[in-house]
Protein backbone atom coordinates (compact mmCIF):
# COMPACT_ATOMS: atom_id res chain seq x y z
CA UNK A 1 0.00 0.00 0.00
CA UNK A 2 1.56 3.15 -1.07
CA UNK A 3 0.77 5.21 2.15
CA UNK A 4 2.52 8.56 0.64
CA UNK A 5 1.32 11.94 2.11
CA UNK A 6 2.58 15.20 -0.14
CA UNK A 7 1.29 18.41 3.07
CA UNK A 8 -0.16 21.12 1.74
CA UNK A 9 0.58 24.52 3.71
CA UNK A 10 -1.19 28.03 2.44
CA UNK A 11 0.95 30.80 3.94
CA UNK A 12 0.57 34.48 3.31
CA UNK A 13 2.95 36.66 5.26
CA UNK A 14 3.20 35.16 8.90
CA UNK A 15 6.61 33.88 8.91
CA UNK A 16 7.43 32.99 12.75
CA UNK A 17 4.51 30.67 12.77
CA UNK A 18 5.42 29.11 9.13
CA UNK A 19 8.84 28.31 10.38
CA UNK A 20 6.57 26.60 13.56
CA UNK A 21 4.08 24.52 11.00
CA UNK A 22 7.34 23.05 9.19
CA UNK A 23 9.37 22.49 12.42
CA UNK A 24 6.15 20.22 13.21
CA UNK A 25 5.73 18.38 10.02
CA UNK A 26 9.52 17.39 9.63
CA UNK A 27 9.01 16.14 12.90
CA UNK A 28 6.32 13.45 12.42
CA UNK A 29 6.61 9.85 12.95
CA UNK A 30 5.31 9.22 9.76
CA UNK A 31 7.77 10.83 7.36
CA UNK A 32 5.71 13.03 4.88
CA UNK A 33 6.96 12.63 1.33
CA UNK A 34 6.90 15.44 0.05
CA UNK A 35 5.91 19.12 1.78
CA UNK A 36 4.19 21.95 -0.30
CA UNK A 37 4.04 25.39 0.52
CA UNK A 38 2.35 27.88 -1.43
CA UNK A 39 3.09 30.85 -1.00
CA UNK A 40 -0.01 33.73 -1.72
CA UNK A 41 3.15 36.70 -2.59
CA UNK A 42 3.98 37.02 0.69
CA UNK A 43 6.94 39.76 1.57
CA UNK A 44 10.58 38.97 1.06
CA UNK A 45 11.11 37.49 4.56
CA UNK A 46 9.15 34.76 3.99
CA UNK A 47 10.08 34.36 0.34
CA UNK A 48 13.56 34.33 1.56
CA UNK A 49 13.65 31.75 4.18
CA UNK A 50 11.14 29.21 1.96
CA UNK A 51 13.78 29.88 -1.01
CA UNK A 52 16.73 28.76 2.04
CA UNK A 53 14.84 25.42 2.35
CA UNK A 54 16.05 24.15 -0.72
CA UNK A 55 14.99 20.75 -1.68
CA UNK A 56 13.32 19.86 1.47
CA UNK A 57 10.16 21.60 0.46
CA UNK A 58 8.13 22.41 -2.95
CA UNK A 59 8.00 26.26 -2.96
CA UNK A 60 5.21 27.31 -5.11
CA UNK A 61 4.91 31.43 -4.85
CA UNK A 62 1.79 32.68 -6.65
CA UNK A 63 2.02 36.09 -8.12
CA UNK A 64 -0.12 37.55 -6.37
CA UNK A 65 -2.82 37.01 -3.43
CA UNK A 66 -5.41 35.27 -4.79
CA UNK A 67 -6.97 33.99 -1.09
CA UNK A 68 -7.06 30.60 0.50
CA UNK A 69 -8.80 29.30 -1.77
CA UNK A 70 -6.50 30.19 -4.18
CA UNK A 71 -3.75 28.87 -2.61
CA UNK A 72 -5.43 25.50 -1.79
CA UNK A 73 -6.44 25.20 -5.37
CA UNK A 74 -3.28 25.76 -6.74
CA UNK A 75 -1.34 23.13 -3.67
CA UNK A 76 -3.83 19.98 -4.53
CA UNK A 77 -2.89 20.71 -7.90
CA UNK A 78 0.86 20.69 -7.32
CA UNK A 79 -0.07 17.53 -5.50
CA UNK A 80 -1.98 16.07 -8.21
CA UNK A 81 0.32 17.06 -11.32
CA UNK A 82 3.70 16.50 -9.59
CA UNK A 83 3.85 13.85 -7.23
CA UNK A 84 2.08 10.41 -6.71
CA UNK A 85 1.61 10.15 -3.51
CA UNK A 86 -1.88 8.43 -2.48
CA UNK A 87 -3.21 11.75 0.24
CA UNK A 88 -2.79 15.21 0.82
CA UNK A 89 -2.72 16.81 4.20
CA UNK A 90 -3.81 20.44 4.20
CA UNK A 91 -3.11 22.92 6.19
CA UNK A 92 -3.11 26.59 7.20
CA UNK A 93 0.23 28.47 8.31
CA UNK A 94 -0.45 28.75 11.55
CA UNK A 95 -1.48 24.60 12.42
CA UNK A 96 0.68 22.90 14.49
CA UNK A 97 0.24 19.20 14.12
CA UNK A 98 1.47 16.74 16.91
CA UNK A 99 4.23 13.92 16.44
CA UNK A 100 1.69 11.55 15.66
CA UNK A 101 -0.73 13.53 13.92
CA UNK A 102 -0.14 12.37 10.23
CA UNK A 103 -0.06 8.58 12.21
CA UNK A 104 -3.51 8.68 13.42
CA UNK A 105 -5.03 10.00 10.38
CA UNK A 106 -3.41 7.43 8.24
CA UNK A 107 -4.32 4.49 11.15
CA UNK A 108 -7.72 5.67 10.70
CA UNK A 109 -8.03 5.20 7.21
CA UNK A 110 -6.84 1.77 6.95
CA UNK A 111 -10.07 1.17 9.33
CA UNK A 112 -12.39 3.19 6.81
CA UNK A 113 -11.03 2.83 3.43
CA UNK A 114 -13.76 4.31 1.57
CA UNK A 115 -13.63 8.16 2.90
CA UNK A 116 -13.97 11.02 1.54
CA UNK A 117 -12.21 13.39 3.92
CA UNK A 118 -10.85 12.79 7.30
CA UNK A 119 -10.57 15.89 10.07
CA UNK A 120 -8.29 16.48 12.87
CA UNK A 121 -9.55 17.57 16.10
CA UNK A 122 -8.76 21.15 16.58
CA UNK A 123 -7.84 22.47 19.56
CA UNK A 124 -6.63 26.66 20.52
CA UNK A 125 -4.11 27.06 22.27
CA UNK A 126 -5.92 26.98 25.29
CA UNK A 127 -6.49 23.29 24.87
CA UNK A 128 -10.10 23.77 24.10
CA UNK A 129 -12.12 23.35 20.57
CA UNK A 130 -10.99 25.90 18.28
CA UNK A 131 -14.42 28.07 17.91
CA UNK A 132 -13.48 28.43 13.88
CA UNK A 133 -12.97 24.52 13.19
CA UNK A 134 -15.66 23.12 15.15
CA UNK A 135 -16.57 19.44 13.85
CA UNK A 136 -20.49 19.81 12.22
CA UNK A 137 -22.32 16.27 13.28
CA UNK A 138 -24.62 14.87 10.71
CA UNK A 139 -27.34 15.98 13.31
CA UNK A 140 -26.49 19.95 13.64
CA UNK A 141 -28.70 20.19 16.86
CA UNK A 142 -26.04 17.46 18.41
CA UNK A 143 -22.90 19.11 19.54
CA UNK A 144 -19.63 16.89 19.72
CA UNK A 145 -18.40 16.64 23.27
CA UNK A 146 -14.66 17.52 23.53
CA UNK A 147 -13.77 14.61 25.00
CA UNK A 148 -14.87 12.08 22.63
CA UNK A 149 -12.21 9.62 21.70
CA UNK A 150 -13.61 7.61 18.74
CA UNK A 151 -14.12 8.94 15.15
CA UNK A 152 -17.17 10.43 13.86
CA UNK A 153 -19.14 10.84 10.38
CA UNK A 154 -19.32 14.55 9.95
CA UNK A 155 -21.36 17.10 6.65
CA UNK A 156 -17.85 19.35 6.26
CA UNK A 157 -14.55 20.72 8.07
CA UNK A 158 -11.71 22.69 7.31
CA UNK A 159 -8.54 22.94 6.06
CA UNK A 160 -7.00 23.26 9.08
CA UNK A 161 -5.19 19.41 9.25
CA UNK A 162 -7.62 17.71 6.74
CA UNK A 163 -6.54 14.33 4.88
CA UNK A 164 -8.10 13.57 1.21
CA UNK A 165 -7.55 10.84 -1.06
CA UNK A 166 -5.90 11.33 -4.33
CA UNK A 167 -8.98 9.13 -5.73
CA UNK A 168 -11.12 11.49 -4.29
CA UNK A 169 -9.41 14.77 -5.93
CA UNK A 170 -9.23 13.04 -9.00
CA UNK A 171 -13.13 12.39 -8.87
CA UNK A 172 -14.33 15.65 -7.42
CA UNK A 173 -11.65 18.55 -9.06
CA UNK A 174 -10.52 21.04 -7.07
CA UNK A 175 -10.98 24.01 -4.83
CA UNK A 176 -12.83 26.91 -5.79
CA UNK A 177 -10.53 29.55 -6.61
CA UNK A 178 -13.11 32.57 -7.10
CA UNK A 179 -14.31 32.15 -3.59
CA UNK A 180 -11.45 33.76 -2.53
CA UNK A 181 -11.70 33.87 1.49
CA UNK A 182 -14.64 31.51 3.68
CA UNK A 183 -16.67 28.67 2.65
CA UNK A 184 -13.99 27.27 0.52
CA UNK A 185 -13.46 24.06 2.58
CA UNK A 186 -16.66 23.51 3.54
CA UNK A 187 -17.71 23.20 0.17
CA UNK A 188 -15.09 21.29 -0.75
CA UNK A 189 -15.33 18.78 1.80
CA UNK A 190 -19.84 18.74 1.08
CA UNK A 191 -18.72 17.76 -2.22
CA UNK A 192 -16.08 15.24 -1.47
CA UNK A 193 -18.95 13.43 0.90
CA UNK A 194 -20.94 13.47 -1.53
CA UNK A 195 -18.55 10.33 -3.31
CA UNK A 196 -18.11 9.05 0.15
CA UNK A 197 -18.39 9.60 4.26
CA UNK A 198 -15.92 11.92 5.48
CA UNK A 199 -14.63 11.98 9.63
CA UNK A 200 -14.00 13.46 12.47
CA UNK A 201 -10.62 11.64 14.00
CA UNK A 202 -10.54 13.04 17.72
CA UNK A 203 -7.07 11.46 18.17
CA UNK A 204 -5.31 13.26 15.56
CA UNK A 205 -5.04 16.67 17.52
CA UNK A 206 -3.40 19.75 15.92
CA UNK A 207 -3.12 23.63 17.38
CA UNK A 208 -4.61 26.04 15.93
CA UNK A 209 -2.67 29.27 16.84
CA UNK A 210 -5.11 31.78 15.55
CA UNK A 211 -4.49 35.03 18.03
CA UNK A 212 -8.05 34.75 19.18
CA UNK A 213 -10.72 31.44 19.78
CA UNK A 214 -13.62 33.23 18.23
CA UNK A 215 -15.70 32.06 15.59
CA UNK A 216 -16.51 34.26 12.52
CA UNK A 217 -19.42 36.77 13.22
CA UNK A 218 -20.79 40.13 10.88
CA UNK A 219 -22.38 41.04 13.59
CA UNK A 220 -19.18 41.35 16.10
CA UNK A 221 -16.35 41.30 14.46
CA UNK A 222 -13.58 44.62 13.93
CA UNK A 223 -14.97 47.27 11.02
CA UNK A 224 -12.00 46.65 9.02
CA UNK A 225 -13.21 43.19 8.03
CA UNK A 226 -16.73 43.80 7.34
CA UNK A 227 -16.10 44.15 3.67
CA UNK A 228 -15.03 40.19 4.06
CA UNK A 229 -17.94 39.34 4.59
CA UNK A 230 -19.70 39.84 1.40
CA UNK A 231 -17.34 36.53 0.58
CA UNK A 232 -18.77 34.61 3.29
CA UNK A 233 -22.17 35.22 2.33
CA UNK A 234 -21.45 34.90 -1.64
CA UNK A 235 -19.83 31.70 -0.97
CA UNK A 236 -22.66 30.36 1.63
CA UNK A 237 -25.57 30.69 -0.74
CA UNK A 238 -23.67 28.81 -3.06
CA UNK A 239 -23.20 25.68 -1.47
CA UNK A 240 -26.20 25.56 -0.14
CA UNK A 241 -28.21 25.11 -2.92
CA UNK A 242 -26.43 22.43 -3.24
CA UNK A 243 -27.32 21.04 -0.48
CA UNK A 244 -30.72 18.27 0.01
CA UNK A 245 -33.76 20.68 1.08
CA UNK A 246 -33.89 20.15 4.47
CA UNK A 247 -30.16 21.77 4.84
CA UNK A 248 -30.49 23.64 2.15
CA UNK A 249 -33.56 25.67 3.86
CA UNK A 250 -31.77 25.50 7.17
CA UNK A 251 -29.14 27.32 5.78
CA UNK A 252 -31.24 29.93 4.57
CA UNK A 253 -33.09 29.94 7.56
CA UNK A 254 -29.62 30.81 9.03
CA UNK A 255 -28.60 33.08 7.01
CA UNK A 256 -32.03 35.25 7.70
CA UNK A 257 -31.78 34.54 11.02
CA UNK A 258 -28.23 36.72 11.08
CA UNK A 259 -30.22 39.31 9.12
CA UNK A 260 -32.20 40.02 11.64
CA UNK A 261 -29.90 39.75 14.45
CA UNK A 262 -27.81 42.66 12.96
CA UNK A 263 -31.29 44.74 12.02
CA UNK A 264 -32.30 44.60 15.38
CA UNK A 265 -29.13 44.75 17.62
CA UNK A 266 -26.82 48.31 18.87
CA UNK A 267 -23.88 46.97 16.39
CA UNK A 268 -22.37 49.98 15.12
CA UNK A 269 -22.09 50.60 11.55
CA UNK A 270 -25.66 48.69 10.96
CA UNK A 271 -25.94 50.12 7.30
CA UNK A 272 -23.05 48.71 5.97
CA UNK A 273 -22.93 45.43 7.51
CA UNK A 274 -26.52 45.11 6.24
CA UNK A 275 -25.89 45.83 3.16
CA UNK A 276 -22.65 43.68 3.17
CA UNK A 277 -24.93 40.39 4.37
CA UNK A 278 -28.06 41.43 1.26
CA UNK A 279 -25.07 41.88 -1.64
CA UNK A 280 -23.27 38.43 -1.03
CA UNK A 281 -26.68 37.10 -0.87
CA UNK A 282 -27.72 38.40 -3.54
CA UNK A 283 -25.14 37.54 -5.80
CA UNK A 284 -24.64 34.56 -4.40
CA UNK A 285 -27.62 33.25 -6.40
CA UNK A 286 -26.75 33.72 -9.70
CA UNK A 287 -22.49 32.80 -8.75
CA UNK A 288 -21.41 29.82 -10.28
CA UNK A 289 -18.01 29.35 -10.59
CA UNK A 290 -16.02 26.70 -12.71
CA UNK A 291 -14.56 23.68 -10.91
CA UNK A 292 -11.48 22.44 -12.21
CA UNK A 293 -9.30 19.61 -12.50
CA UNK A 294 -5.62 18.93 -11.91
CA UNK A 295 -3.74 16.72 -14.87
CA UNK A 296 -3.09 13.63 -12.82
CA UNK A 297 0.93 12.62 -12.51
CA UNK A 298 -0.10 9.00 -12.71
CA UNK A 299 -1.66 9.30 -15.87
CA UNK A 300 1.28 11.04 -17.69
CA UNK A 301 3.55 8.58 -16.23
CA UNK A 302 2.09 4.68 -16.59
Amino acid sequence: MNQKVSVVIVTFNRLALLKEVIESLQQQETAVSHLIVVDNASESDTQSYLESLGDRIEYVRLPNNIGGAGGFNAGIRYFMSYTSDEFVWLMDDDTIPQRDTLSQLLAFSNVKKNFGFLASDVRWIDGHRALMNRPAPMNRLKKVPEDLTEPIQVQNATFVSLLMKRSVVKQIGLPITDFFIWGDDIEYTERAARVAPGYFVPSAKVVHKMATNVGSSLLNDVPERTPRYFYSYRNKVYYAKKRDSYRKYRAFLRIFLEYLQIRFSRTERKQEKLSTLKRGVSVGKSFNPNIEFADDFNDNHH
